[in-house]
């Protein structure tokens, strides 16, 4: 990622004095291709950890994107290939914040109708989806980090064709797979 680049990241996710060099970094290898991502502990600490823990276990290995809505998001972490939902860890806070955007490329915590319920499931913005910000229709949902390289697989698995499956919509028909989920040491980058 070249300077300017990082620089653009770290002033459109929020303000802050993260340098990106100690930000921590993850690669997602799924079945359609590689993602990077770089997450925000600065801001949403305890997400951030949180997510670091399933990576840590290995728990996001089979696991599937099982709901995909091209111009909105995608969603995974949860289940899978089968459609059995994994068991999870207790939920974490919501710690969404009104200058941390769901913007394109972010990821952010899945939940239910409680803000506080977000346990391993998280999702990808296809698009910006200002609707899902803190404040704008309540609690909003916590952004935690951006994809920093492989945008082009994310769109190539919200154009996937979808269905109901299991009793529920927008499944795709063909599983997208997360074969693993580890994190990027620095001297790796």
């Amino acid at each position: 990622m070249t300077f300017s680049a990082v620089c653009l990241f770290l002033a459109a996710t929020a303000p802050s004095l993260a340098s990106a060099d100690t930000l921590p970094k993850v690669s997602i290898q799924t079945s359609e291709g590689a993602m990077q991502l770089t997450l925000r502990p600065d801001v949403a600490p305890e997400t951030v950890e949180n997510f670091l823990a399933y990576v840590d276990s290995g728990f996001y290995e089979g696991t599937i994107f099982h709901r995909v809505i091209p111009g909105f998001m995608i969603q995974g972490g949860g289940f899978d290939a089968s459609m059995n939902r994994k068991q999870t860890r207790d939920p974490v806070r919501n710690e969404a914040v009104a200058t941390l955007k769901n913007l394109r490329g972010t990821i952010a915590m899945a939940r239910t109708n409680d803000p506080d319920s977000a346990t391993s499931q998280f999702f990808i913005n296809v698009v910006d989806n200002p609707f899902l910000n803190a404040g704008v229709r309540g609690a909003g949902y916590t952004v935690f980090g951006r994809v920093t390289e492989g945008m082009g697989v994310v769109d190539a698995i919200a154009a996937k064709q979808t269905g109901r499956r299991n009793g529920m919509s927008d499944v795709p028909m063909q599983a997208v797979t997360i074969e693993r989920i580890t994190r990027v040491d620095a001297d790796q980058q």
